[in-house]
Protein backbone atom coordinates (compact mmCIF):
# COMPACT_ATOMS: atom_id res chain seq x y z
CA UNK A 1 0.00 0.00 0.00
CA UNK A 2 2.83 2.37 0.95
CA UNK A 3 4.61 1.52 -2.28
CA UNK A 4 1.49 2.39 -4.34
CA UNK A 5 1.09 5.68 -2.46
CA UNK A 6 4.75 6.50 -3.05
CA UNK A 7 4.36 5.71 -6.76
CA UNK A 8 1.29 7.93 -6.99
CA UNK A 9 3.19 10.80 -5.36
CA UNK A 10 6.13 10.22 -7.69
CA UNK A 11 3.87 10.32 -10.75
CA UNK A 12 2.09 13.42 -9.40
CA UNK A 13 5.38 15.23 -8.90
CA UNK A 14 6.53 14.26 -12.38
CA UNK A 15 3.24 15.51 -13.77
CA UNK A 16 3.53 18.81 -11.86
CA UNK A 17 7.15 19.30 -12.91
CA UNK A 18 6.17 18.56 -16.51
CA UNK A 19 3.37 21.13 -16.38
CA UNK A 20 5.71 23.74 -14.86
CA UNK A 21 8.32 23.09 -17.56
CA UNK A 22 5.68 23.38 -20.31
CA UNK A 23 4.40 26.66 -18.84
CA UNK A 24 7.96 28.02 -18.48
CA UNK A 25 8.82 27.09 -22.08
CA UNK A 26 5.56 28.59 -23.34
CA UNK A 27 6.19 31.82 -21.40
CA UNK A 28 9.75 32.04 -22.71
CA UNK A 29 8.57 31.45 -26.28
CA UNK A 30 5.81 34.05 -25.94
CA UNK A 31 8.18 36.48 -24.21
CA UNK A 32 10.71 36.03 -27.02
CA UNK A 33 8.05 36.70 -29.64
CA UNK A 34 6.82 39.87 -27.96
CA UNK A 35 10.41 40.99 -27.36
CA UNK A 36 10.92 40.87 -31.12
CA UNK A 37 7.69 42.81 -31.66
CA UNK A 38 8.37 45.44 -29.01
CA UNK A 39 12.15 45.80 -28.89
CA UNK A 40 13.57 44.79 -32.26
CA UNK A 41 13.40 47.53 -34.92
CA UNK A 42 11.40 46.34 -37.94
CA UNK A 43 8.22 47.11 -39.81
CA UNK A 44 5.26 47.16 -37.40
CA UNK A 45 1.81 46.65 -38.89
CA UNK A 46 0.22 48.87 -36.22
CA UNK A 47 2.47 51.87 -37.02
CA UNK A 48 1.83 54.18 -39.97
CA UNK A 49 5.21 55.09 -41.44
CA UNK A 50 4.00 56.59 -44.69
CA UNK A 51 6.17 59.46 -45.96
CA UNK A 52 3.45 60.79 -48.26
CA UNK A 53 2.51 64.42 -47.66
CA UNK A 54 -1.05 65.23 -48.73
CA UNK A 55 -2.13 68.74 -49.72
CA UNK A 56 -5.18 68.25 -47.52
CA UNK A 57 -2.93 67.79 -44.47
CA UNK A 58 -3.47 70.72 -42.05
CA UNK A 59 0.31 70.76 -41.56
CA UNK A 60 1.21 70.47 -45.26
CA UNK A 61 3.12 73.77 -45.42
CA UNK A 62 5.16 72.97 -42.30
CA UNK A 63 6.11 69.52 -43.59
CA UNK A 64 7.05 70.86 -47.01
CA UNK A 65 9.13 73.62 -45.44
CA UNK A 66 11.10 71.05 -43.50
CA UNK A 67 11.57 68.84 -46.54
CA UNK A 68 13.22 71.70 -48.43
CA UNK A 69 15.04 73.33 -45.51
CA UNK A 70 18.87 73.08 -45.53
CA UNK A 71 20.15 70.85 -42.75
CA UNK A 72 23.46 70.09 -41.13
CA UNK A 73 24.21 66.52 -40.13
CA UNK A 74 25.57 65.99 -36.64
CA UNK A 75 26.91 62.71 -35.27
CA UNK A 76 28.08 61.46 -31.89
CA UNK A 77 28.62 58.21 -30.00
CA UNK A 78 25.78 57.03 -27.79
CA UNK A 79 26.14 57.36 -24.02
CA UNK A 80 26.40 53.56 -23.81
CA UNK A 81 26.81 50.74 -26.31
CA UNK A 82 29.17 52.55 -28.67
CA UNK A 83 26.54 53.31 -31.34
CA UNK A 84 26.87 56.05 -33.94
CA UNK A 85 23.95 58.43 -33.56
CA UNK A 86 22.83 60.89 -36.24
CA UNK A 87 20.88 64.14 -36.00
CA UNK A 88 19.78 66.99 -38.26
CA UNK A 89 20.53 70.54 -37.14
CA UNK A 90 18.64 73.55 -38.48
CA UNK A 91 20.03 76.89 -37.29
CA UNK A 92 17.56 79.69 -36.59
CA UNK A 93 17.13 82.47 -39.14
CA UNK A 94 18.70 84.94 -36.68
CA UNK A 95 21.40 84.39 -34.07
CA UNK A 96 19.78 83.24 -30.84
CA UNK A 97 20.46 81.49 -27.56
CA UNK A 98 17.24 79.44 -27.90
CA UNK A 99 17.60 75.76 -28.85
CA UNK A 100 15.26 72.78 -28.95
CA UNK A 101 15.93 69.05 -29.12
CA UNK A 102 13.03 67.27 -30.86
CA UNK A 103 12.49 63.56 -30.10
CA UNK A 104 10.45 61.28 -32.38
CA UNK A 105 8.18 58.35 -31.53
CA UNK A 106 8.32 54.55 -31.70
CA UNK A 107 9.69 53.36 -35.06
CA UNK A 108 9.75 56.97 -36.24
CA UNK A 109 12.69 59.05 -37.40
CA UNK A 110 13.76 62.68 -37.46
CA UNK A 111 12.17 63.29 -40.85
CA UNK A 112 8.75 62.42 -39.38
CA UNK A 113 9.03 65.41 -37.04
CA UNK A 114 9.25 68.06 -39.76
CA UNK A 115 6.13 69.97 -38.71
CA UNK A 116 7.50 70.40 -35.18
CA UNK A 117 10.87 71.56 -36.55
CA UNK A 118 9.04 74.15 -38.66
CA UNK A 119 7.04 75.30 -35.63
CA UNK A 120 10.09 75.79 -33.42
CA UNK A 121 12.09 77.37 -36.25
CA UNK A 122 9.27 79.88 -36.69
CA UNK A 123 9.39 80.54 -32.94
CA UNK A 124 13.07 81.49 -33.36
CA UNK A 125 14.82 78.34 -32.13
CA UNK A 126 17.86 76.47 -33.36
CA UNK A 127 16.52 72.94 -33.95
CA UNK A 128 18.32 69.65 -33.29
CA UNK A 129 16.53 66.46 -34.37
CA UNK A 130 18.23 63.18 -33.42
CA UNK A 131 17.37 59.72 -34.65
CA UNK A 132 17.03 57.58 -31.52
CA UNK A 133 19.05 54.39 -31.17
CA UNK A 134 17.96 51.74 -33.66
CA UNK A 135 15.88 54.28 -35.61
CA UNK A 136 16.49 56.15 -38.85
CA UNK A 137 20.19 56.67 -39.54
CA UNK A 138 21.32 55.90 -35.99
CA UNK A 139 22.88 52.59 -35.05
CA UNK A 140 21.52 50.27 -32.39
CA UNK A 141 20.16 46.75 -31.93
CA UNK A 142 17.13 47.35 -29.74
CA UNK A 143 14.55 50.00 -28.89
CA UNK A 144 15.00 51.48 -25.42
CA UNK A 145 11.69 53.35 -25.02
CA UNK A 146 13.51 56.35 -23.59
CA UNK A 147 15.41 54.59 -20.81
CA UNK A 148 18.95 54.35 -22.23
CA UNK A 149 18.15 57.20 -24.64
CA UNK A 150 17.78 59.74 -21.80
CA UNK A 151 21.56 59.77 -21.44
CA UNK A 152 21.93 60.20 -25.22
CA UNK A 153 19.66 63.25 -25.00
CA UNK A 154 21.90 64.68 -22.29
CA UNK A 155 24.91 64.20 -24.59
CA UNK A 156 23.05 65.97 -27.41
CA UNK A 157 22.36 68.89 -25.07
CA UNK A 158 26.05 69.07 -24.16
CA UNK A 159 26.92 69.04 -27.86
CA UNK A 160 24.50 71.94 -28.44
CA UNK A 161 26.14 73.94 -25.65
CA UNK A 162 29.61 73.24 -27.07
CA UNK A 163 28.39 74.48 -30.47
CA UNK A 164 26.29 77.47 -29.44
CA UNK A 165 27.94 78.62 -26.21
CA UNK A 166 27.45 78.63 -22.46
CA UNK A 167 24.58 81.12 -22.80
CA UNK A 168 22.51 78.51 -24.64
CA UNK A 169 18.96 77.88 -23.47
CA UNK A 170 17.64 74.41 -24.28
CA UNK A 171 14.11 73.01 -24.49
CA UNK A 172 13.57 69.25 -24.80
CA UNK A 173 10.45 68.33 -26.77
CA UNK A 174 9.09 64.89 -27.68
CA UNK A 175 6.03 63.10 -29.02
CA UNK A 176 4.83 59.61 -27.98
CA UNK A 177 7.97 57.57 -27.20
CA UNK A 178 9.80 60.87 -27.61
CA UNK A 179 7.47 62.36 -25.00
CA UNK A 180 8.31 59.53 -22.61
CA UNK A 181 12.02 60.02 -23.38
CA UNK A 182 11.59 63.71 -22.54
CA UNK A 183 10.04 62.87 -19.18
CA UNK A 184 12.65 60.22 -18.38
CA UNK A 185 15.41 62.67 -19.29
CA UNK A 186 13.94 65.27 -16.94
CA UNK A 187 14.81 63.12 -13.92
CA UNK A 188 18.57 62.86 -14.49
CA UNK A 189 21.25 65.46 -13.82
CA UNK A 190 21.31 67.89 -16.75
CA UNK A 191 23.24 71.01 -17.73
CA UNK A 192 21.74 74.16 -16.22
CA UNK A 193 21.16 75.36 -19.78
CA UNK A 194 18.22 72.95 -20.06
CA UNK A 195 15.37 75.29 -19.15
CA UNK A 196 12.10 73.48 -19.89
CA UNK A 197 10.36 70.43 -21.36
CA UNK A 198 7.34 69.82 -23.58
CA UNK A 199 5.97 66.29 -23.80
CA UNK A 200 3.15 65.24 -26.12
CA UNK A 201 1.30 61.92 -25.45
CA UNK A 202 4.08 60.04 -23.66
CA UNK A 203 3.28 56.94 -21.56
CA UNK A 204 3.57 56.88 -17.77
CA UNK A 205 5.70 53.72 -17.73
CA UNK A 206 6.86 51.10 -20.18
CA UNK A 207 5.25 48.29 -18.20
CA UNK A 208 1.90 50.06 -18.16
CA UNK A 209 2.09 50.69 -21.91
CA UNK A 210 3.08 47.08 -22.64
CA UNK A 211 0.25 45.84 -20.45
CA UNK A 212 -2.23 48.13 -22.19
CA UNK A 213 -1.11 47.18 -25.71
CA UNK A 214 -1.18 43.46 -24.86
CA UNK A 215 -4.91 43.89 -24.36
CA UNK A 216 -5.52 46.60 -26.95
CA UNK A 217 -3.62 45.07 -29.87
CA UNK A 218 -3.57 41.36 -29.04
CA UNK A 219 -6.59 40.82 -26.74
CA UNK A 220 -4.42 38.94 -24.25
CA UNK A 221 -6.38 38.22 -21.06
CA UNK A 222 -5.32 40.32 -18.08
CA UNK A 223 -4.37 37.27 -15.99
CA UNK A 224 -1.73 36.23 -18.57
CA UNK A 225 -0.21 39.67 -19.12
CA UNK A 226 1.86 39.90 -15.93
CA UNK A 227 3.83 36.64 -16.42
CA UNK A 228 4.17 37.38 -20.14
CA UNK A 229 5.59 40.85 -19.53
CA UNK A 230 7.78 39.38 -16.79
CA UNK A 231 9.26 36.94 -19.31
CA UNK A 232 9.78 39.74 -21.86
CA UNK A 233 11.39 41.86 -19.13
CA UNK A 234 13.97 39.20 -18.25
CA UNK A 235 14.86 38.75 -21.92
CA UNK A 236 15.10 42.53 -22.28
CA UNK A 237 17.44 42.73 -19.28
CA UNK A 238 19.78 40.17 -20.86
CA UNK A 239 19.72 41.65 -24.37
CA UNK A 240 18.87 45.33 -23.85
CA UNK A 241 20.32 46.06 -20.42
CA UNK A 242 17.27 46.89 -18.29
CA UNK A 243 14.09 45.42 -16.84
CA UNK A 244 10.98 46.93 -18.38
CA UNK A 245 9.62 48.07 -14.99
CA UNK A 246 12.64 50.37 -14.61
CA UNK A 247 11.56 52.56 -17.53
CA UNK A 248 9.10 54.80 -15.71
CA UNK A 249 8.23 58.37 -16.68
CA UNK A 250 6.43 59.01 -13.40
CA UNK A 251 9.36 57.89 -11.27
CA UNK A 252 11.75 60.12 -13.20
CA UNK A 253 9.34 63.06 -13.11
CA UNK A 254 9.42 62.86 -9.31
CA UNK A 255 13.03 64.12 -9.58
CA UNK A 256 12.23 66.94 -12.01
CA UNK A 257 11.93 70.54 -10.80
CA UNK A 258 12.10 72.25 -14.19
CA UNK A 259 8.99 73.53 -16.04
CA UNK A 260 7.05 71.05 -18.18
CA UNK A 261 4.10 71.36 -20.54
CA UNK A 262 2.00 68.20 -20.92
CA UNK A 263 -0.11 67.73 -24.07
CA UNK A 264 -2.44 64.81 -24.77
CA UNK A 265 -5.34 64.08 -27.11
CA UNK A 266 -8.68 63.33 -25.49
CA UNK A 267 -9.26 60.43 -27.92
CA UNK A 268 -5.84 58.79 -27.68
CA UNK A 269 -6.30 55.02 -27.75
CA UNK A 270 -2.63 54.11 -28.27
CA UNK A 271 -1.25 55.83 -25.17
CA UNK A 272 -4.50 56.22 -23.22
CA UNK A 273 -5.29 59.76 -22.12
CA UNK A 274 -5.52 58.74 -18.47
CA UNK A 275 -1.73 58.28 -18.38
CA UNK A 276 -1.07 62.01 -18.71
CA UNK A 277 -2.78 62.75 -15.40
CA UNK A 278 -0.33 60.51 -13.54
CA UNK A 279 2.59 62.13 -15.36
CA UNK A 280 1.29 65.62 -14.61
CA UNK A 281 0.83 64.81 -10.92
CA UNK A 282 4.34 63.32 -10.62
CA UNK A 283 6.46 66.28 -11.76
CA UNK A 284 7.68 68.73 -9.11
CA UNK A 285 8.37 71.84 -11.19
CA UNK A 286 6.10 74.47 -12.78
CA UNK A 287 3.65 72.72 -15.08
CA UNK A 288 0.68 73.04 -17.38
CA UNK A 289 -1.66 70.41 -18.83
CA UNK A 290 -3.46 70.83 -22.16
CA UNK A 291 -5.93 68.12 -23.22
CA UNK A 292 -6.71 68.54 -26.92
CA UNK A 293 -10.35 67.75 -27.45
CA UNK A 294 -10.99 65.13 -30.14
CA UNK A 295 -7.30 64.50 -30.90
CA UNK A 296 -6.07 60.95 -31.43
CA UNK A 297 -2.57 59.69 -30.67
CA UNK A 298 0.21 62.09 -31.72
CA UNK A 299 -2.35 64.18 -33.63
CA UNK A 300 -2.84 67.18 -31.34
CA UNK A 301 -0.89 69.55 -33.62
CA UNK A 302 -2.83 68.31 -36.63
CA UNK A 303 -6.10 68.79 -34.74
CA UNK A 304 -5.23 72.30 -33.54
CA UNK A 305 -2.67 73.69 -36.04
CA UNK A 306 -3.08 77.29 -34.88
CA UNK A 307 -3.55 76.77 -31.15
CA UNK A 308 -0.74 74.23 -30.73
CA UNK A 309 2.13 76.69 -31.45
CA UNK A 310 0.37 79.31 -29.32
CA UNK A 311 0.16 76.97 -26.34
CA UNK A 312 3.80 75.92 -26.71
CA UNK A 313 5.07 79.49 -27.15
CA UNK A 314 2.96 80.87 -24.29
CA UNK A 315 4.35 78.27 -21.90
CA UNK A 316 8.00 78.43 -23.01
CA UNK A 317 8.16 82.22 -23.19
CA UNK A 318 7.92 82.27 -19.38
CA UNK A 319 11.19 80.37 -19.05
CA UNK A 320 13.16 80.86 -22.28
CA UNK A 321 13.86 84.53 -23.04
Amino acid sequence: MKKKTSLRRHHLWRWLVGIIVIIAVALFAAGSYFFSVAMVPSHKSFINNSNRISRSDPLYSQKMWFKKAPKQQWTMESASGGYRLVADYLPAAKKTTKNVIILHGFMGKKEKMGEYAAMFHQLGYNVLMPDARAHGQSQGKYIGYGWPERYDVRKWSEKLIAKNGQNSQIVIFGVSMGGATTMMTSGIQLPHQVKAFVEDCGYDSLNAELNYEAGNLYNIPRVIRAPLIGSLSVINRVKNGFYTHEASSTEMLAHNHRPMLFIHGSKDTFVPTKMVYQNYAATKGPKKLWIVKGAKHAASYEKEPQEYPRQVARFLNQYVK
